[in-house]
C-alpha cells in the first residue's frame, strides 16, 4: 500500500521536473531567453526572440505535452479494459489504424482536415474491433491480444509506409503523420488536438470508478451491481478516442502508453482514481522529454519522439513481458 505521503511527493516532484523540462525545452535551439525574459517577452513587452519562440516551440511543446497526457491515459484505460499490463495502443494496433485514416483524409480531403480526429478515431476503432474480434477463441486470452494486435499494426503500418513511399512523399502532412514528426506543428495543430482532446480526457474521470471495479473478478464486479459489458465498451471507446486524436496530430508512438502507466503505478498505486490524474502528468513530461532528446542529443539534426520512445520502450517491454510469462503466456 502506497503512503498518501509518497503519492503527494511524487505529484509535487513530477509537476517540478515537469516545468524545468519546459523551460529546457523552450530554450533547445539557435534563440535562448532567460526565464525573466520569457515572461517579460509574454506578457509585459514585446521581445522579438520572444515572438520567435512563441511562434516556432510554444505550440510543438504544449501538443508533446497534451499528446503525451492522451496516450498515456488511454494506455491506462486500456490495460483495465483487458486485465492485461502489456496493452498499449500502439502495440494492439490502435494507433497505426488512426493514423492511416488520418493519412487518407490527410491527403485526399484535405478541406476535413478539422475533423482529421473524428476519422482517426474510427480507424482506430476498426483497429480495435478487429484485434478483439480475432483474438477472440472461447474467451480473450492477454497474450493473444498482443499477438494479434502486433500482427494488425504491422499490417496497418506497412499499409501507411506503402503510402507514403507510393506518392513519393509528395504530402508534407502524411509524411508527418507516418513519421510521427511533431517539428512544424502550428497553433492550429494544438487548438485541434485540444477541443477534441479535453473531451476525452474529461470523460476518461467519469469512468474511473468502473475502471477500478473491472480489476475485481467479472462475477464479483456484476454482484455490484456493474454491467461489465457496458463498461468494458463505454471505457474501450474512450480510450481510442484518446489514442486516435493524439494520433492524428503527432501520429503513432509505441509503447508511451506501456512506460507511463507501470511508473505511475509503481509511484502512486493502482487507484484509478489518483492513477489517472498523476498518469496525465507524466505523459506529459514523458513525452515533452522525448521529444526534447531528439532535438538535441544529435543537433543541429532531430530524431522523431516517436523513434526515442521505441529506443527505450523495446527493452521495457521485453522486460515486462518477461516478468509476466507465466501469468500471461497461458
Amino acid at each position: 500500500m502506497i503512503s498518501r505521503r509518497k503519492k503527494i511527493f511524487s505529484f509535487g516532484i513530477t509537476a517540478v521536473l515537469l516545468v524545468g523540462l519546459f523551460l529546457f525545452s523552450v530554450n533547445t535551439g539557435s534563440l535562448k531567453v532567460t526565464p525573466l525574459e520569457l515572461f517579460k517577452g509574454l506578457f509585459v513587452a514585446y521581445n522579438e526572440n520572444v515572438a520567435t519562440i512563441f511562434d516556432l516551440r510554444f505550440p510543438r511543446i504544449f501538443i508533446a505535452m497534451f499528446g503525451g497526457a492522451a496516450m498515456a491515459v488511454s494506455g491506462v484505460l486500456l490495460q483495465a479494459v483487458m486485465k492485461n499490463p502489456l496493452a498499449d495502443p500502439g502495440i494492439i494496433g490502435i494507433s497505426s489504424g488512426a493514423s492511416l485514416a488520418a493519412v487518407l483524409i490527410t491527403a485526399f480531403f484535405p478541406a476535413l482536415y478539422f475533423f482529421t480526429p473524428l476519422f482517426a478515431f474510427l480507424g482506430g476503432m476498426i483497429a480495435f474491433l478487429l484485434v478483439y474480434s480475432l483474438s477472440w477463441k472461447g474467451g480473450l486470452s492477454p497474450l493473444r491480444i498482443i499477438l494479434v494486435g502486433v500482427a494488425v499494426n504491422a499490417m496497418f503500418t506497412g499499409l501507411m509506409s506503402a503510402f507514403n513511399s507510393g506518392t513519393g512523399s509528395n504530402y508534407s502532412g502524411v509524411a508527418s503523420i507516418v513519421n510521427a514528426n511533431i517539428t512544424m506543428k502550428t497553433w492550429d495543430d494544438l487548438q485541434t488536438l485540444l477541443l477534441y482532446g479535453v473531451v476525452g480526457l474529461i470523460a476518461s474521470f467519469f469512468v474511473l470508478g468502473q475502471c477500478n471495479l473491472l480489476a475485481l473478478e467479472d462475477k464479483t464486479a456484476r454482484s455490484l451491481g456493474v454491467n461489465v459489458n457496458k463498461s468494458r465498451i463505454v471505457i474501450s471507446v474512450i480510450a481510442v478516442l484518446l489514442a486516435g486524436i493524439s494520433t492524428a496530430v503527432i501520429g503513432p508512438i509505441s509503447f508511451l502508453g506501456l512506460i507511463v502507466p507501470h511508473i505511475a503505478r509503481l509511484l502512486v498505486g493502482s487507484n484509478h482514481k489518483v492513477l489517472v490524474p498523476y498518469t496525465i502528468l507524466l505523459g506529459a513530461f514523458t513525452l515533452l522529454l522525448a521529444d526534447t532528446v531528439g532535438r538535441t542529443i544529435a543537433a543541429p539534426y532531430e530524431i522523431s519522439a516517436s523513434v526515442i520512445m521505441s529506443v527505450v520502450g523495446g527493452p521495457f517491454f521485453i522486460i515486462l513481458l518477461r516478468r509476466s510469462r507465466q501469468s500471461y503466456g497461458q
